[in-house]
């Protein structure tokens, strides 16, 4: 793996794009973007823990063929992505998503083919966002794996991209499992730190670890209808996972409602509800969260 192409500049992909150009070279990476946005990328560039860094920045139209191309959009801008990627993926080009959720493996399938995806997902990152400006206190890890499990080259090339970008990975042994568990961490956590501005320190409150826990066994229950089996060591694991980032840490999802984005609702607490009404599973804690983080989206864009 010599080349990358990265679509998706917050504080996934620019982090990590950052260490693969330390690695590889800022003559090896390429970054998607087109109108105002790769003017003001190219004008400004971005802060990385108080450091200027100028990325190669190239339109859907420009790109070359990679050898691997890296989404880290928000799940809302997948289908745009899945488009401008086209001309970076060429014969043998590995793709990998490192977006929240349990979809975007699927549709990038229906688009390119299962051969060319990779299964994978960001976790343990903890920054602070803000335009241009962002700050990492913990840098996480990269989870990937072969849809099968199996080791294949192009996983071990990977593994010897990350290390000289000095990028922690994990292979798992079940990619699928950890894209779950993750799932059920996002459903959970992200989810009541938008509607209560929780930081990770205030997840010790005893009302908040009850609520996660409660999203927890519903996300438990639609994924052993979905053949997965996460166990309550799992839930109770994810909970020391967001409490060790730190006291005043915010997951992305609090970030994105405090600035008045649109957050990745439906892509987790929307997604249990929907996979409940389809096994006939009552799932009635995490539509209510649905609910909320609607209701609070409105009200935070109205005073915006």
């Amino acid at each position: 793996m010599k080349t990358v192409t990265l679509i998706g500049t917050g504080a996934v992909g620019a982090l990590y794009g950052w260490r693969l150009a330390q690695g590889l070279g800022m003559d090896q990476i390429q970054v998607l973007a087109e109108g105002e946005r790769k003017k003001r990328y190219e004008q400004e560039g971005f802060f990385l823990n108080g450091e200027q860094v100028f990325f190669p920045i190239v339109t859907p139209g420009q790109a070359k063929p990679t050898d691997l191309v890296i989404i880290a959009t928000k799940n809302h801008q997948l289908k745009e992505a899945i488009k401008a990627i086209e001309n970076a993926v060429g014969k043998d080009t590995a793709i990998m998503s490192l977006l929240n959720g349990t979809e975007s493996e699927t549709l990038l399938e229906h688009a390119y083919g299962p051969k060319p995806v990779l299964y994978a997902f960001a976790v343990g990152l903890s920054s602070r966002h803000e335009r241009n400006h962002i700050d990492f206190t913990e840098e996480g890890k990269i989870v990937f794996g072969e849809k099968d499990n199996s080791k294949s080259e192009r996983i071990r090339s990977i593994v010897n991209l990350f290390e000289q970008s000095h990028i922690k990975y994990l292979v798992p042994e079940d990619i699928r499992l950890e894209l779950w568990k993750k799932f059920m961490l996002n459903t959970a956590f992200n989810t009541l730190s938008s509607i209560c501005l929780a930081t990770y320190g205030d997840f010790k409150a005893e009302s908040l670890r009850t609520l996660a826990w409660k999203a927890s066994k519903e996300v438990q229950a639609v994924a052993k209808a979905e053949g997965i089996i996460l166990t309550d060591a799992m839930i109770e694991a994810n909970y020391k996972t967001i409490t060790s980032l730190g006291t005043e840490g915010k997951t992305s999802m609090f970030q994105d409602m405090e600035a008045g984005r649109k957050t990745e609702n439906q892509w987790f607490c929307g997604t249990v509800v929907d996979l409940g009404q389809r096994h006939n599973i009552p799932t009635p804690v995490c539509e209510t969260l649905s609910l909320l983080v609607e209701g609070c989206e409105q009200a935070r864009f109205r005073h915006l």
